[in-house]
């Protein structure tokens, strides 16, 4: 898009009607979806975690069914207090893969701790006795990540309380959006390349099943048995079964072919040790079939100076993570996006979440799962219910670690392509944001080529020179090596700089939607009407609301403020980011209802289109309020 002649789609939210209950049965089944994903991406990431700590510890006491069925349980319970209290949307939680990489650094700093220990002419620590703690032990590696866990959840619940996540979510506008979620997709290509290499054959069979019912056939509609006493036995076509549940048919056929065909050899020696144990684990019997995890089983959380500085970085890079999830969910339901007190209750309830996983034992904290709102987003199916659904079956597999150990059988190959397919969404979501922006100018050029160029540079360096950084205290260079390992970190730190402090037109920067003159029209008052009503998605239950605590210090944050407010604060970048039904409708509904950065004699507040000191202002009420 260049110059002002461009066409641009709608920005205007569309109006919500009230979609139709989906019935028992098919929530059953994207419930069923869910936690498919879901279940992938965990033992994605306990794959690749183990996959670090070295040989001889993965023969330790510790369960990997147990450790599955924890995290599961954690998981569960986070997403019951994300769709009841947090944001409210239907966001399932699972780990990420901002959890993932500090913990690998902090795993791969204990090794080499104990190499150049073991190397010394010192002699080792002797220790005995049944209370004694032996750092040599994975299970003390396990408790220490825990504790960086532990730190992590603080941080989320801090971030939430003061405000400062719904802060960020309200200045981010396109410009921040379409690259940090395009490289939050792009930084998964090495964890799925790797797994799909361990059957490239079925990891391409997987992705072409899954574009073959997702696309190909998104409009097939298979018949439909129905009865009823007044109508008896019917059959009529139900809407595109295949697109709804492309993920669940795709995943579950490959994996049952898999099973059948298990007899056949695999060349289990191309891949790490650690390959095998997670996919044979269900083979033995000795995981239980009923274990009911409680806090301290597994020992507490170690909490050390090395644990501190992994957990503040864990903290702040799923916190950025989670802001990108719950715009990009909340763009998939053609809904407003979440306003300020619930993107910091969302924050929060990841937090607690994250808490409740730390003291189970587990080794990664609980946040928005990026591929199920892709999941989402691709097969256009979700409801609220299926996710509450989806919710307490992670509760019930995460009391029995055998039932967890049947999934953990899914072939490495399929999770490879789940995360191929998922996070190819975040891609095109990411880029899909363009469209808003005049992206022919050099402004928007330089900032998405730097960013995006940045957050694939910056993670990549780090990894062949990890001794290039070194500040002289060991906390601070975790988290630092740990913040900076995180692509989606760095080009969204870049990228919200860029976009808030670089000078731009509103065309450019994607916000023209505030030049609209607010009129009391019908038009106008159905306008209000369906924002009023997607606002009210997001608040809390009404007994909660009711109490005096919302409106104290320091839940102020997490409660609507009143309705005039709020009106005024959540005239905010994004709030008319969202297409409506149709693909390309034109921006200018009405004759001199826009007017245009191009025309200056008709803005007497702006000078030649440019934002005088950088600050934008909207229209509401006839009233001139400062938006940053």
């Amino acid at each position: 898009m260049n110059g002002t002649n461009s066409t641009f789609p709608s920005i205007i939210p569309s109006t919500h009607t009230r979609h139709k209950r989906i019935p028992w049965p098919l929530s059953c089944l994207l419930a069923l979806q869910h936690l498919l994903v879901q279940v992938s991406f965990l033992c994605i990431f306990h794959f690749l975690f183990f996959a670090t700590l070295p040989h001889e510890e993965l023969k330790g006491p510790q369960c990997w069914n147990g450790l599955l069925a924890r995290n599961l349980f954690a998981c569960g319970i986070s997403t019951a207090l994300q769709c009841g209290l947090g944001t409210r949307l239907p966001l399932v939680q699972a780990p990420s893969f901002e959890f993932l990489i500090p913990a690998m650094v902090l795993t791969q700093h204990m090794n080499l701790s104990r190499q150049s220990k073991g190397n010394s002419t010192e002699p080792p620590d002797v220790c005995a006795g049944p209370n004694c703690e032996n750092t040599s032990n994975w299970d003390w590696s396990l408790r220490e990540v825990s504790g960086a866990v532990l730190i992590s959840a603080l941080v989320q619940v801090a971030l939430g309380m003061s405000g400062a996540c719904g802060w960020i979510a309200c200045h981010c506008g396109p410009m921040v959006l379409a690259p940090s979620l395009s490289v939050i997709g792009l930084s998964a290509y090495k964890p799925a390349a790797l797994l799909c290499s361990e059957n490239w054959g079925v990891a391409l069979l997987l992705v072409s099943l899954n574009v073959l019912l997702s696309q190909h056939l998104a409009s097939c509609r298979l018949p439909f048995c129905q009865w009823s006493r007044a109508r008896g036995l019917s059959i009529r076509l139900c809407r595109p079964a295949l697109h709804r549940f492309s993920v669940l048919l795709s995943v579950s056929g490959i994996w049952l072919a898999c099973g059948i065909l298990r007899p056949i050899p695999t060349p289990w020696d191309m891949l790490h040790h650690s390959a095998h144990h997670l996919t044979l684990t269900n083979d033995t019997l000795q995981s239980p079939w009923l274990q009911v995890p409680y806090p301290g089983e597994q020992g507490w959380p170690v909490l050390s100076t090395h644990a501190v500085g992994i957990g503040v970085a864990m903290g702040i890079t799923a916190s950025v993570n989670s802001v990108g999830c719950y715009l990009l969910c909340s763009k998939a339901l053609r809904n407003s996006p979440p306003p300020l007190h619930a993107c910091n209750r969302g924050l929060c309830a990841e937090g607690l979440g994250s808490l409740l996983s730390a003291v189970l034992g587990s080794v990664s904290g609980t946040a928005s799962s990026m591929p199920n709102a892709c999941a989402s987003s691709l097969t256009q199916a979700t409801s609220f219910r299926s996710v509450w659904i989806s919710a307490l079956a992670c509760v019930l597999l995460g009391l029995s670690p055998r039932l967890t150990g049947l999934l953990a059988t899914i072939p490495l190959a399929v999770h490879g392509g789940i995360l191929g397919v998922t996070y190819s969404v975040a891609v095109g979501t990411g880029i899909s944001y363009f469209q808003y922006t005049n992206i022919d100018s050099g402004r928007n050029i330089f900032i998405v080529g730097f960013t995006m160029f940045m957050g694939l540079l910056v993670p990549k360096w780090l990894f062949t020179t990890p001794g290039s950084l070194a500040t002289g205290f060991v906390p601070v260079d975790l988290f630092l090596i740990s913040v900076l390992m995180v692509p989606s970190f760095i080009t969204g730190l870049l990228s919200f700089f860029l976009e808030n402090t670089v000078s731009g037109t509103l065309q450019e920067r994607g916000l023209l939607n505030h030049l609209l003159v607010r009129n009391p029209d019908p038009g106008e008052n159905l306008l209000h009407q369906s924002r009023r009503a997607s606002f009210q998605r997001y608040e809390l239950p009404l007994v909660l609301r009711k109490l005096p605590w919302c409106k104290g210090f320091p839940f102020c944050f997490l409660c609507p403020l009143e309705d005039n407010k709020e009106e005024i604060m959540r005239s905010d970048t994004l709030e008319e980011l969202h297409c409506s039904t149709g693909e390309t409708t034109d921006l200018l509904q009405k004759p001199g209802t826009v007017k245009l950065e191009s025309e200056p004699e008709h803005q007497p507040s702006f000078d030649n289109g440019k934002l005088e000191n950088h600050k934008c202002y909207i229209a509401v009420a006839n009233e001139t309020t400062p938006l940053c």
